[in-house]
């Protein structure tokens, strides 16, 4: 809650005062003729005399000014009751100062004039304080005794500029407690004091509420007035500022012939207007003109910030109550019990000659008090009842309360040479929410807030508070309310699902514990074992027909290198590390080329001992092991050439992929050359093809060397595999990809093994009848 401090000064218990100076008073009551004499002012006199005006009564001009007779006022149906705070205030601040001896062998005197709102009384009010007298006399003073100290005034802002203009010739300070001009700077007013909250702080306490209530998007309606001009223009720079938006600025013009088709223009403006909260600054005079005529001051769901100068029941009429959509920024307040006293003695049995004590009773009485309260307010009734029911009405007394004791210390600085010490009073600070008026604050935006995971997008051709909120791209967050850009995530992190936070990324490979990795460890394994099985049933029946006819120790190598390609394939599960990334495809490399060597060995060796038979020929001497190991040694000593080729230039490494899939961080193993990854499946390619057309080529051989067939049907499985193998690899990322390599290895293994071998054991266990020569020739 927006709070001033004022100076306050603290008072020692209050004996009796003296109301003689009031009786002496009330027969000169308040009231106004018909022409432009100003009504009787009261008088107290004493060394020093304060000049003052206060507001009790308002009036307004019943025709336009003709400027040739003299204009006729009319004052309002009703006084307004609780403005006669405003003269008791001043006397009691001048009465207390004289008991509490605060000007010691001083007193403290007052000429206090009541000409209502109309500026050509206000002016001549002024001069008679000048003068001293109830006639105006220029340039003269009526009075020997009592000097003249300073005026203090709660006027508009253009009469406090007109009363300064004139009573700067004469160095007299003034002192207002109702107006705020921000172009009335120490140097271009010396004479000027003024003791309300500077309009730069009431702009930021504006600021700060809307700030609270997340109100971006409001509207402004003041007066054509200068100070009103310059708060407007400041209060709207602080709210760009801090990024909200104005949506209109209606300016309405004092003159009653200008007024009501200007509130009828602002009535539209606000209805047709998408924001809730209105700031109004207005005066005394403002409040009381303006609200009569404001349809939408009642509307709902529209908030009024009304700045004031003085507290909103001062001056609003008792008949018009305003209801819990406004909010008022005025002056703080605090009880003065000195003042609570002095006030609870006044009523007509003391001053039956004062009409405006009557009205101020009886008006206050009807408007403010219980009905069961108001049947007790008789004129001679104790005033407590009228104390409870109105206790909190004084605001704008505690400004003029305040003034006449900044007067009077300063007064006493100059005649009694003080310290210079000031007296600072902050009252206690009460939270915002006590004060509320709403279960549920209204909201006024142009647009909705951008939850966290969204940013702003400007609408094209609108404030800058007129938006649309979009998600945050992929990889980015947005972790407050309203941002204008989303913060881009770390490589190792990833927007949760509401892209309001940075969360880590899923670290994924083909591991051991997850059902993929398992069922392949599984299928490894057996086939593991189903190949130590057939190598110790061919170890077992080595010297029976059906192996030794199918050279037995090409088969004892092609089983053992089928041992290392299903072992091989484990290799490729698990967290992908340096040495695991470097062994795993060299060992595929080369124990896959070692089965292709012999599967070749074994079709060249086939073919060579058919074409050995005919008479003549010379492939005769070529008919021993040596050829089939020479073979076997050539071909994976190559491939292990080109493996070495590899780990020299570029060798695979482990590799962080965090493109591939979002949210996820792929740890795999780059090939490092693709161009030799290529090479090494190129290469067992070729013998994989080249042991293919030998086979095929032998597929017609007699009977007894038709192992041929086998071996074609098991080249036809392994090419198809690894065909198929590379589009699919290329499609994959992580750890599918290295899933796809594992299943050709299986496939490709399980298929030369089933097709070559399974049908020899199928005949040594269950047909041993056949597993004779002539079974074998048959």
């Amino acid at each position: 809650m927006f709070k001033v401090s004022f100076m306050f000064i603290g008072l020692k218990k209050l004996k009796k005062v003296t109301f003689s100076v009031l009786m002496m008073l009330a027969e000169c009551s308040c009231s106004l003729g018909q022409d432009l004499m100003v009504s009787p002012g009261y008088h107290r006199n004493g060394d020093i005399i304060i000049g003052g005006i206060v507001a009790m009564t308002n009036l307004q001009p019943t025709m336009p000014f003709s400027f040739t007779d003299p204009p006729m006022l009319t004052q309002y149906k009703d006084l307004v009751p609780v403005n006669y705070y405003n003269f008791l205030a001043f006397v009691s601040a001048v009465e207390q100062i004289n008991n509490l001896e605060l000007l010691p062998n001083l007193t403290l005197g007052f000429h206090l004039y009541c000409p209502g709102n109309n500026p050509l009384l206000v002016f001549r009010a002024a001069m008679n304080i000048f003068s001293q007298i109830d006639t105006a006399i220029v340039n003269y003073n009526c009075k020997t005794s009592g000097t003249l100290a300073a005026i203090s005034e709660g006027l508009s802002a253009e009469e406090s500029s007109q009363i300064y203009n004139m009573q700067s010739i004469y160095h007299y300070p003034q002192i207002t407690y109702a107006s705020q001009n921000p172009f009335k700077s120490d140097v271009n007013f010396p004479y000027l004091y003024q003791t309300i909250p500077n309009i730069v702080k009431i702009s930021a306490g504006i600021e700060m509420l809307l700030e609270h209530f997340s109100w971006n998007w409001v509207g402004i309606v003041a007066p054509d007035d200068d100070s009103s001009l310059g708060f407007v223009q400041l209060l709207k720079e602080g709210i760009e500022f801090n990024g909200g938006c104005v949506e209109f600025i209606e300016i309405f013009s004092r003159s009653n012939a200008l007024l009501e088709k200007k509130i009828q223009k602002i009535n539209e403006t606000i209805y047709k207007s998408s924001t809730n909260v209105i700031v109004g600054y207005c005066s005394t005079e403002d409040v009381w003109m303006v609200f009569q005529m404001l349809q939408f001051i009642f509307m709902p769901g529209k908030v009024w910030i009304v700045i004031s100068n003085t507290d909103f029941p001062l001056s609003y009429s008792m008949k018009h109550r305003y209801k819990n959509n406004t909010l008022l920024f005025t002056a703080a307040k605090k009880r003065i019990l000195s003042f609570l006293y002095f006030i609870r003695e006044v009523n007509p049995i003391i001053f039956p000659n004062d009409t405006i004590i009557k009205a101020w009773w009886n008006g206050l009485c009807d408007s403010r008090c219980p009905e069961i309260i108001r049947k007790s307010c008789s004129i001679d009734e104790d005033f407590y009842y009228l104390h409870v029911c109105d206790k909190t009405q004084l605001a704008n007394s505690y400004n003029i309360y305040n003034a006449v004791y900044a007067l009077a210390h300063a007064l006493k600085d100059m005649f009694f040479f003080s310290s210079g010490n000031t007296i600072m009073w902050d009252g206690d600070r009460q939270r915002l929410s006590d004060y509320l008026p709403w279960k549920t604050p209204p909201q006024s935006r142009c647009s909705q807030s951008c939850s966290p995971g969204h940013r702003k997008l400007p609408i094209e051709g609108k404030p800058v508070c007129c938006y649309d909120c979009i998600p945050c791209s992929d990889g980015e967050i947005s972790n407050q309310t309203d941002m204008d850009n989303c913060m881009r995530c770390p490589e190792d992190q990833w927007p949760n699902e509401k892209r309001d936070v940075c969360v880590p990324k899923i670290i994924s490979f083909l591991s051991h514990e997850e059902p993929l990795g398992i069922v392949f460890i599984f299928i490894s394994l057996f086939f593991f074992l189903i190949n130590a099985v057939i190598l110790g049933i061919f170890i077992k029946y080595r010297d029976t027909p059906i192996v030794r006819s199918n050279n037995r120790n090409l088969s004892y190598i092609l089983l053992v290198s089928l041992i290392l390609c299903f072992v091989c394939s484990l290799i490729f599960i698990g967290h992908p590390e340096e040495v695991i990334c470097i062994f795993r495809q060299t060992a595929f490399g080369i124990s896959f080329s070692i089965s292709l060597s012999s599967v070749l060995a074994k079709t060249i060796t086939v073919v060579m001992a058919f074409q050995s038979t005919k008479l003549g020929s010379k492939l005769r001497k070529w008919m021993g092991p040596r050829v089939s190991y020479s073979i076997i040694l050539s071909c994976s000593l190559l491939q292990v050439f080109i493996c070495l080729v590899w780990l020299g230039t570029a060798p695979p490494f482990p590799y962080h992929n965090i493109h591939s899939e979002i949210g996820t961080i792929f740890i795999e193993c780059n090939e490092g050359s693709a161009i030799a990854f290529y090479c090494v499946l190129g290469y067992l390619g070729f013998l994989a093809g080249i042991s293919f057309i030998v086979a095929f080529l032998a597929r017609n051989l007699p009977d007894s060397f038709n192992e041929a067939k086998h071996i074609t049907f098991s080249m036809l499985v392994f090419c198809s595999v690894w065909v198929s193998f590379i589009p699919t690899y290329l499609s994959t990322r992580g750890k599918y990809m290295v899933a796809v390599e594992i299943f050709a290895i299986l496939a490709s293994s399980s298929g030369i093994l089933g097709c070559i071998f399974i049908p020899k054991c199928y005949i040594i266990l269950f047909k041993p009848h056949r597993n004779n020569c002539p079974g074998v020739k048959s």
